[in-house]
């Protein structure tokens, strides 16, 4: 039997790196033999090099996935792996989603060398973020702090916290214990007060269309659930706004054998948030997510969402 080999793209960072060798140790457990034969390929992104100004200032989130489609469709790569919230919701023709792997914890996890609750941080502190959703979320809390751009790998933006450039931050917690800095996390914030954004720690794979090869090679290692999720929360932010230029969040997960999604769009300065709830069938997840962003549009008053 001839042995599976891949080439899979993914972007420079430490934590997409740690993604990567996640997936070829995956794979290489699910087929036997070496993680060699998973090769990994280095992209440099758009995404990476431009750091100082926000991505919603300079493209969206196709910065994060441009170069890495292009490799694709020129054959360099098999597949790609992913941070799914910087997946767009529009992919280029001739590449899909081919799944995703389970799904880590969802949550933001507050970095603060001055306080344990953004409630606790000093009147008047220095916040700093890239996410015009979590600069929304800190604000509707807090809007005494002074929010201001963070842009940079997870190490960069803790060192800022702990030299005291900025009182705190928020980061994923998948992707600190991706890293292996759980421990550097101050506190982990409940998703019912500090929704997620969609996709957030779930790693998602990108095939060439219609690349048999690819999926079976990746299938071992799929979770279905969290495509489920996924399907709900991408088609809900396919509705509002897909490009970073709108504070959105958005979370599914399945409960008693049903799906259970929550949505919700803000104003940039947190002064007001809109939200939306959904339950439905696990099979009718894209349908669901679709609804409840449609619902939610049906209520937005002007000026929440950005014109085309």
């Amino acid at each position: 039997m001839k042995q599976i080999s891949l080439k899979i793209g993914t972007r420079g960072s430490p934590l997409a790196l740690a993604q990567a060798h996640e997936t070829s140790r995956l794979l290489a457990h699910a087929h036997g033999g070496g993680q060699e034969r998973f090769e990994i390929v280095i992209i440099r992104t758009s995404g990476d090099m431009i750091q100082d100004r926000a991505l919603s200032q300079a493209g969206g989130k196709g910065l994060f996935t441009k170069e890495i489609d292009e490799a694709m469709l020129r054959g360099e790569i098999d597949v790609a792996v992913h941070s799914s919230k910087d997946l767009p919701t529009a992919l280029p023709d001739g590449i899909d989603i081919a799944g995703y792997l389970p799904r880590e914890d969802v949550r933001d996890a507050l970095i603060s060398a001055s306080a344990d609750s953004i409630a606790g941080l000093p009147h008047g502190g220095a916040f700093g973020t890239a996410s015009l959703r979590r600069q929304a979320q800190v604000k509707r809390i807090r809007p005494d702090l002074q929010v201001g751009l963070l842009r940079g790998n997870v190490e960069t933006r803790l060192g800022k916290v702990e030299r005291g450039e900025i009182d705190a931050t928020l980061l994923a917690f998948a992707g600190l214990k991706r890293l292996g800095l759980a421990h550097r996390a101050t506190a982990l914030l409940d998703i019912e007060t500090f929704l997620p954004a969609v996709g957030q720690g779930a790693i998602g794979f990108t095939a060439r269309t219609g690349d048999g090869r690819a999926r079976d090679a990746l299938a071992p290692i799929l979770d279905e659930p969290t495509g489920y999720a996924l399907a709900a929360e991408r088609s809900f932010l396919k509705v509002l706004d897909g490009s970073c230029r709108t504070p959105i969040a958005g979370h599914a997960r399945i409960r008693e054998g049903a799906l259970d999604f929550r949505g919700m769009v803000l104003r940039t300065d947190g002064s007001e948030a809109f939200e939306v709830r959904a339950t439905g069938p696990v099979g009718q997840a894209t349908n669901l997510g679709e609804q409840a962003g449609r619902d939610l549009l049906d209520r937005l008053p002007p000026g929440v969402l950005p014109l085309p």
